[in-house]
């Protein structure tokens, strides 16, 4: 299984500590910020795969943090628990009314916490709401957010996909390829935040497909940038992968990969059902690979 990322946005040196320490020793990635600003920026590029969020922080307080974390496509699907000293009926409620996924208050027992932690981690998977290699949303959001466009203005459409990635993942296996596309995610976050919006949707479909919904404008550059230098921007990823590779395969030339985009707006529409859209984006990703193979 994936490693799951966590991201714990607590202020108190010695809490921190202990959950860094305690998290990293169950298999958990952790990352730690004291300050709200900093976690909204980490989670937007990162996508941690849960979020430990601590009331009461020197800048933002959580409630400010949830509520921007959930507002965003790009980090709603993100599970959320709340850590705090605030124990009152007033404080459960706003956090259950923001989404919060779970809720949790100090001093805690730290066993309980982790279970709470693998429960949370356990039903977001269950539920298809996040794919655990990338931390991106998946299955249902992603679906929920393309059916949106229809009664919308403005948009415009990515569908990327890794072309030779199927052939990658059968020479190389499946820990090089989850690498892959853990590098790729990251590849997306930071393109799409450079010449889209930090708002922007990016959703991994299935193995090495991913959607990305932007405006029209930022359509076709975002696209054009996405192309020409996945290849230059996850070398170093793809290079990390080949280590990850079974040592006798690590001899042969690994299959080119590429990325190619297929891009729709509102322009070409209208379309009546999601179904259409999906299909036009699809071949016009198609029409791209071939044109890029050749």
């Amino acid at each position: 299984m994936p490693t799951s990322r966590l991201l714990v946005v607590e202020d108190n040196r010695d809490i921190a500590n202990v959950l860094s320490l305690y998290l990293t020793g169950q298999g958990y990635q952790v990352k730690v910020t004291p300050r709200g600003r900093d976690a909204l920026s980490f989670s937007r590029l990162e996508l941690p795969s849960l979020i430990l969020l601590d009331i009461l922080l020197p800048d933002l307080d959580g409630y400010e943090v949830c509520r921007a974390l959930r507002s965003s496509p790009r980090t709603g699907h993100i599970p959320i628990i709340f850590l705090t000293q605030k124990d009152e009926r007033s404080d459960r409620i706003t956090g259950l009314q923001l989404g919060v996924d779970d809720y949790i208050t100090k001093p805690f027992d730290i066993e309980e916490l982790g279970l709470r932690i693998q429960n949370v981690l356990s039903r977001t998977e269950r539920e298809r709401l996040t794919d655990p290699r990338t931390g991106l949303p998946g299955g249902r959001l992603v679906e929920d957010q393309v059916a949106g466009l229809l009664a919308s203005e403005n948009w415009g459409l990515l569908a990327c996909r890794i072309e030779g990635f199927d052939r990658y993942l059968e020479s190389r296996g499946p820990l090089a390829g989850d690498e892959v596309l853990r590098g790729a995610a990251q590849y997306l976050a930071q393109t799409v935040d450079a010449l889209g919006g930090p708002d922007d949707f990016i959703g991994h479909d299935w193995m090495g497909s991913f959607t990305v919904i932007t405006n029209a404008f930022a359509a076709p550059s975002l696209a054009e940038r996405l192309r020409e230098r996945f290849e230059d921007e996850t070398r170093a990823t793809r290079n990390a992968a080949e280590e990850l590779a079974p040592g006798g395969r690590k001899h042969d030339p690994p299959p080119r990969m590429y990325l190619s985009v297929g891009v729709v707006t509102a322009a070409d529409g209208p379309f009546a059902r999601a179904e259409d859209l999906n299909e036009a984006t699809a071949r016009a990703r198609r029409r791209d690979a071939y044109e890029r193979a050749g």
